[in-house]
């Protein structure tokens, strides 16, 4: 990403497995507003489908476990108490490929935007976000940076710090 992490923060977290990598997801999920931008990157198959699936469910979405990667429809939109975008840009070749989306309506818009492979678009995304870096660990585990980019993210991540959810009893802050 083109940014400096460095200067945000953040804070790493472990998942033993999928429904913690979806509970992590969905502690988050409970905490996002209107208009959020939730930029993800890791490799094939390091968890960021499921860990929507939680960001989905947190946010109100009725039945999370119908979230799926739009990988032929690249968007896939879900109701709730706030509108849910799930962007898979995995099939991008270029950023220029990007443009004609109209991307822009769904991360300046009215819901809640969550981008798999965010990294293909660096210069389209908000200057404010939640990024997410989800990293292989194990077979099974995950380390998921979490980076807060901008004075409500960072505030998200403090909020998430100070949590009652077990989960964050463990992470290990980077700040």
């Amino acid at each position: 990403m083109n940014f400096d992490i460095a200067s945000h923060t953040k804070v790493l977290l472990r998942s033993k497995n999928t429904s913690e990598t979806i509970q992590i997801g969905k502690s988050i999920g409970g905490l996002l507003l209107p208009g959020d931008v939730v930029a993800l990157v890791g490799e094939l198959g390091a968890g960021k489908t499921q860990f929507i699936k939680g960001l989905a469910a947190g946010a109100g979405i009725r039945r999370p476990t119908y979230v799926s990667s739009p990988s032929f429809t690249l968007i896939n939109e879900y109701e709730g108490k706030i509108p849910f975008y799930h962007i898979d840009l995995f099939r991008l070749e270029t950023e220029k490929e990007a443009e004609g989306l109209g991307l822009e309506e769904y991360l300046q818009g009215i819901g809640i935007a969550a981008i798999e492979w965010a990294d293909k678009i660096p210069s389209l995304l908000p200057r404010e976000m939640l990024f997410i870096h989800i990293a292989y660990t194990g077979e099974h585990t995950r380390s998921l940076e979490i980076i807060g980019k901008g004075n409500r993210y960072e505030a998200l991540i403090n909020k998430l710090r100070t949590s009652d959810c077990g989960l964050w009893n463990d992470s290990i802050s980077d700040c």
